[in-house]
This record gives C-alpha cells, sequence and structure tokens, in this order.
C-alpha cells in the first residue's frame, strides 16, 4: 500500500514514524519570544515590480516563509533587522503572505486602492509578519484585489496562518534521505485535516527549503494544489536550522 503525494508515492509505513517526528515537539505558527517594536512607522507604498492586473481569482495561496533560511545571509542587513537580528525575538515559520491566484498563473496584482495599513495593523500582525516593509508589500501587490480593507486582509492571512501547526523543524532537519515527500507528510500529519498534496515546496536552488505554501479554493477550503507546482516527492531537500 502506498499513499499518493504530488510528484511520487510514499510508503506508508513511514507514517508511524512521521507521526513520532511531527508528534515529539509540536511547534504553533508563531515567533519565539517575539517582542513588538516600540514603534512601527508605517512605509510608503513600494513601486510595483509587475503591471497591475485585475483578472477573477480563482484560489488562494498562503505562504509561510522558513525564517532560518531567509536570514542566515541577512543578519547583517538592516533592512531585515526586525525578523533577522535576534531582537525582536527568534522567528520559525513567518507569514509571507496571502495571494490571490488566477487562471493560467495570471493572478491578479496590484489593483486600485488608496487606503493604507496603519500603525495599529502592523504591530497586531507583527509577529506573525516581523516586517512592516513586508506588509505593505504584500498588501500593494495581493491585499488590495482581496479587500478594501487593510485590516481585514490581514486578519484573514493572520487567521489561516495560526490555524496551522509545524512539525519539529530541527528533527525533520536530521532525517536520513529527507525529500519533498517527506517534508509534505510531515506537515500533513501536523495538520490532520490537510492531506500532503495540499502543500506546495519553494526549494533553493541549493536543495534549501525556503517557504512552504498552503492552497485554498475560492471559499477558503484547502485544496490539492496544481499539478506540477513545487518539487516533485523524490526531490531532496535540507532544512537550514539555526538552534
Amino acid at each position: 500500500m502506498a499513499e499518493a503525494g504530488q510528484g511520487g508515492v510514499i510508503p506508508v509505513r513511514c507514517t508511524l514514524a512521521f507521526l513520532a517526528l511531527t508528534l515529539a515537539t509540536p511547534a504553533i505558527a508563531q515567533g519565539w519570544q517575539c517582542e513588538v517594536p516600540p514603534q512601527i512607522s508605517v512605509p510608503a507604498l513600494p513601486e510595483p515590480d509587475a503591471p497591475p492586473r485585475v483578472t477573477p481569482i480563482t484560489g488562494y495561496t498562503l505562504a509561510a516563509s522558513w525564517s532560518p533560511e531567509f536570514c542566515r545571509t541577512r543578519k547583517a542587513d538592516s533592512r531585515h533587522a526586525t525578523q533577522c537580528s535576534g531582537k525582536q525575538g527568534r522567528f520559525g515559520f513567518v507569514l509571507h503572505g496571502l495571494w490571490p491566484d488566477g487562471r493560467n498563473g495570471k493572478y491578479p496584482q496590484y489593483c486600485p486602492s488608496r487606503r493604507l495599513p496603519d500603525a495599529l495593523t502592523l504591530r497586531r500582525n507583527f509577529c506573525t509578519t516581523p516586517s512592516a516593509d513586508l506588509m505593505m508589500h504584500e498588501w500593494a501587490k495581493h491585499g488590495t484585489c482581496m479587500s478594501a480593507d487593510p485590516a481585514a486582509y490581514f486578519d484573514k492571512a493572520r487567521g489561516l496562518f495560526q490555524t496551522l501547526q509545524f512539525p519539529d523543524m530541527a528533527r525533520l532537519s536530521r532525517t536520513e534521505g529527507l525529500d519533498a515527500g517527506k517534508v509534505r507528510q510531515a506537515m500533513a500529519l501536523a495538520n490532520p485535516r490537510l492531506k500532503p498534496e495540499m502543500f506546495r515546496l519553494l526549494v533553493g536552488r541549493n536543495g534549501w527549503l525556503r517557504e512552504v505554501h498552503v492552497c485554498y479554493s475560492r471559499a477558503f477550503k484547502p485544496m490539492r494544489c496544481p499539478t506540477g507546482s513545487g518539487p516533485a516527492n523524490t526531490v531532496p531537500v535540507k532544512i537550514w536550522r539555526s538552534f
């Protein structure tokens, strides 16, 4: 017997081992010892990095970034100090963003809006996305196409993110023969309502895990990710750990 995942097959005999690994140290979708800065300035809207596009929404992607991998080459970069310096806390997975999807990869982006997130909204979401600049970028590129209210957009994204549980990533990183299929299965075991094929992985060219994405329908119900999105199950994966 075997359990099908994206791009390959995972033997069922691995399930018990991964279940033990996943339940060893449950991790919630939050920063560790996160401390919100005394003041958070509201950044200016960023210049679009792509042409505006208003198209029908076909579903959504929730993107969680593995902070140790992101920060390992950015600790000395002042632009990422709130996430990477350690002064505001240590972070595992952080919310990159909630993105509307479109047909044939042509998702809506940079929709017209005159509203900006206020300082209170940025503070409320800091321990989920520890960068005011990133939050402003996510609102400008994605949130404007989903809601007229910045606070409502961030509340929805944070609510979805906080429903996720994450496996013990330090132990997972030491798994012999770790590949994309095992990472997907570990994520699914930590989240019983989700299946491995509902997770898309973003892996760098050197094999290091960068992000985990969860695919949702237009009704925000978890769904199978499109075929071919992310590496096949047999692709080797490495997980950087700073702890």
